[in-house]
């Protein structure tokens, strides 16, 4: 699962690398890029529901290799993109055929890892999202400087044909190798099999007697919305980081595109560390409120740093503490969040939290393009970002866990 994220998640923000190239190429302005970057989350937005639900009904072997092998081919003609319709175009077609994938490992999670296990589990699933900058941002930029202009192709469109394929042949291994269920897992030893499946199958049923919730239920409940909410403002600040590093980071001066992939390595770095040990003591304590609020507190005050320093040093550190924040908020979010149903009401619930909250994934850079646009600077589109982390944290405080008695 881990490798499969990492690939899907470099589809998705490779184009924050491509975009060193591409715009002055396509003659894009930073609201053209930052509209087509952010244009992905309302494809994802549309079809994200109907897809986890789908996946609970199928399977995850069957329907994670459609997401993949679809994606890829879409990633892969990104190289196409001639001028902004087209690349709008094509970021929504993205975001159409990947949505689901990450609601519905989070759900796939919940088959197999019990309650007080998810955020390390969550954690370390999610830290694909860091490590595909860390490995992405080299790779990325070895691609743009040293195949550009073979075989009549920019650096640019060699990046995302050679980034898309492999989510093309991790689609065919997901038709071999992965388990849709615990008591389908031939790798475990016959007694292995047998607990999983029953203590899954007694804290499923538990959560369901305690809740009761039907897909309706579930998707109109004031806590789901209130989850969405949150997630919106920590995709502001995941995706608006995401998709402009490259260029924050460009504009240190001096550095080629090589080395720009690998300076942007370091934030995610911190972002992945952030979030495994973030994760793990979250578990550990059994707590997730305050796990999630100061995580969301910490990145806030990173971007705001990075807004008001003007060293390159400097503001790379706070940038890493940033993303070092906003990154390790995510496993204890989806912790809670995944306990919340069970079964086709928690399908429809973790879906329709990940696609409200991945709007926030279309406003972010959306808001950073504009603000960079009219101020000709990074600053006060991080400052944005930051006032969003401030909020997620502030509704995350008023969430109790659900071991906690109401209000």
């Amino acid at each position: 699962m881990f490798v499969l994220y990492v690939v899907a998640y470099l589809d998705r923000i490779n184009v924050g690398f491509a975009a060193l190239q591409m715009r002055q190429d396509l003659g894009f302005t930073d609201a053209v890029y930052g509209l087509g970057a952010g244009i992905f989350f309302i494809g994802y937005f549309l079809f994200e529901v109907p897809s986890n639900l789908i996946m609970h009904r199928v399977g995850a072997r069957v329907w994670m290799a459609r997401i993949m092998i679809s994606w890829g081919v879409i990633s892969a003609a990104m190289m196409l993109a001639r001028g902004a319709a087209s690349f709008y175009a094509l970021r929504f077609l993205l975001g159409a055929a990947e949505a689901g994938f990450f609601p519905g490992m989070i759900l796939y999670l919940t088959y197999w890892f019990p309650a007080a296990e998810q955020a390390r589990a969550v954690a370390r699933f999610m830290t694909a999202t860091a490590m595909a900058g860390v490995v992405g941002g080299p790779i990325s930029g070895a691609i743009l400087v040293g195949l550009g202009g073979r075989g009549g192709l920019a650096g640019w469109q060699w990046l995302f044909l050679l980034e898309g394929l492999p989510a093309v042949a991790f689609g065919l291994a997901v038709l071999v190798y992965l388990t849709d269920r615990p008591e389908m897992a031939d790798w475990l030893a016959p007694e292995e099999r047998r607990w999983l499946a029953e203590h899954m199958g007694r804290e499923h049923a538990e959560r369901q007697a305690r809740h009761g919730y039907g897909v309706v239920q579930a998707l109109a409940h004031r806590r789901v919305w209130l989850l969405g909410l949150l997630y919106f403002a920590l995709a502001c600040g995941v995706y608006g980081v995401s998709f402009w590093i490259p260029q924050i980071i460009e504009g240190f001066g001096g550095l080629g595109d090589l080395a720009v992939g690998m300076v942007s390595a370091v934030p995610y770095l911190a972002a992945a560390i952030g979030m495994v040990v973030v994760g793990a003591h979250s578990d550990r304590c059994g707590e997730r409120r305050w796990h999630l609020a100061g995580s969301a507190f910490v990145g806030a005050a990173g971007l705001l740093a990075s807004a008001s320093v003007t060293s390159p040093v400097g503001s790379l550190l706070a940038l890493s503490l940033g993303a070092l924040g906003v990154w390790s908020a995510l496993g204890p979010f989806w912790a809670r969040s995944a306990t919340f149903a069970s079964g086709s009401a928690a399908a429809g619930a973790i879906a329709l939290v990940n696609s409200v909250g991945n709007l926030g994934g279309f406003l972010g850079p959306y808001l950073i393009g504009l603000v960079k646009e009219r101020t000709h600077g990074f600053a006060g589109g991080l400052a944005i970002l930051a006032g969003g982390l401030v909020l997620a944290g502030v509704i995350a405080l008023g969430l109790r866990d659900e071991a906690e008695p109401p209000a």
